[in-house]
């Protein structure tokens, strides 16, 4: 039996996308920009799927723009405010535990000149009110903080930067990473107050290589991918039909969000509760953290040990990010964690599949490798 906790890294394609994504492969498989019937049937089920993924935001489908991923929706978003806005003003305000799609697009933007200011988290994940209220000024063009932090899972309260925003008569825009909160959590970014947003198809169960990026009407950022002027010219590239017809269709098999996440606390509580019965495992999640994600420390057994140990039995777990690859947690180094406890994390994350039995198996392992490994 094989038990998968890394769906933060990915997820199994739910049958509804499946469905979707062969059609589009064998049977609807016309250009969306041709005008002929093939053209236009593959024009109807892209804006079919523009307005499955709408629906999970409650935004109008035109402010849906589909793209190639959650990295490709954040550098646009990211690129796109600083080359429409660097007349106005050159502060940008993130956060130190940002995905490195974000982070790397800062450190590129401090290379260039701009003020990037780093909001640093305490022990929780979390950043002060103060702290980002002192962070923006009226020179601030663009703050990105994400919803949920993909190793830790703390939430923020990004509608907290909109208002710091407004307060001092800023001209930023507010962007938002929520590839690990979409569709695990409530969205709606017009009531948040969030300009831009990012989203992935296969967080969610969804297919690999689509993403979008949620764009408020009336918004004006400058695209960097340039050619035939797809998606009303911010992503320009024949739509891969096959992929966005499967996001839509995983978004539209979508359980009702705050019911699943009703059943994620459950089982997050039963497994946060079994592995207090361990000796010496930490939780380094915060208790309010999405349920979706538990990063544990265990004392004494080196991440990969445990990983591999773990696999070997078919229960697949990850070190932290996917996006890491093997180096040393950042996010963790951020909130303050010594260096041993660092480097005997792993993240267990769950899936609207995951079950009771699921987390057993992850304890049992567990178990045998604290017999077998530590000293």
């Amino acid at each position: 039996m094989e038990v998968y906790l890394d769906n933060s890294a990915t997820t199994k394609v739910c049958p509804e996308a499946v469905a979707a994504i062969t059609q589009m492969l064998t049977e609807n498989y016309g250009n969306p920009s041709s005008t002929h019937r093939k053209g236009l049937d593959a024009g109807e089920a892209l804006i079919k799927a523009r307005k499955q993924v709408a629906g999970i935001l409650s935004c109008a489908p035109d402010e849906i723009y589909f793209t190639t991923g959650g990295s490709v929706a954040n550098n646009t978003a990211i690129f796109g405010t600083v080359n429409a806005l660097k007349r106005r003003g050159n502060r940008i305000v993130t956060t130190s535990i940002e995905h490195p799609s974000v982070l790397r697009c800062m450190q590129d933007l401090e290379s260039k000149g701009f003020e990037v200011i780093y909001l640093k988290p305490n022990r929780n994940g979390s950043f002060s009110q103060e702290d980002l209220f002192n962070a923006i000024n009226k020179n601030t063009i663009l703050v990105s903080i994400m919803a949920v932090n993909n190793e830790i899972g703390v939430i923020n309260p990004v509608s907290m930067a909109s208002k710091a925003i407004k307060r001092v008569g800023a001209p930023a825009l507010l962007h938002c990473d929520a590839v690990q909160g979409f569709g695990k959590l409530p969205l709606n970014p017009a009531k948040e107050g969030i300009d831009l947003l990012s989203v992935s198809a296969h967080k969610i169960h969804g297919p690999k290589g689509v993403g979008a990026l949620y764009i408020r009407k009336g918004v004006q950022i400058k695209p960097y991918i340039l050619g035939g002027g797809q998606e009303n010219g911010m992503f320009s590239g024949t739509e891969p039909m096959p992929a966005i017809a499967g996001f839509g269709a995983a978004c539209a098999a979508m359980p009702d969000i705050a019911k699943q996440l009703n059943s994620m606390t459950a089982l997050r509580n039963y497994t946060a509760e079994r592995l207090k019965t361990l000796p010496k495992v930490e939780i380094n999640s915060p208790y309010d953290s999405l349920p979706y994600i538990i990063n544990i420390s265990v004392a004494g057994i080196p991440s990969e040990v445990l990983i591999n140990h773990l696999s070997r039995q078919g229960i697949y777990i990850s070190a932290g990010s996917a996006c890491k690859k093997g180096h040393r947690s950042e996010v963790l180094r951020a909130i303050g964690l010594p260096v041993q406890q660092i480097d005997s994390a792993v993240r267990v994350s769950f899936s609207r599949y995951s079950t009771d039995a699921d987390a057993d198996a992850l304890i049992n392992g567990i178990e045998t490798a604290i017999q077998r490994f530590r000293r």
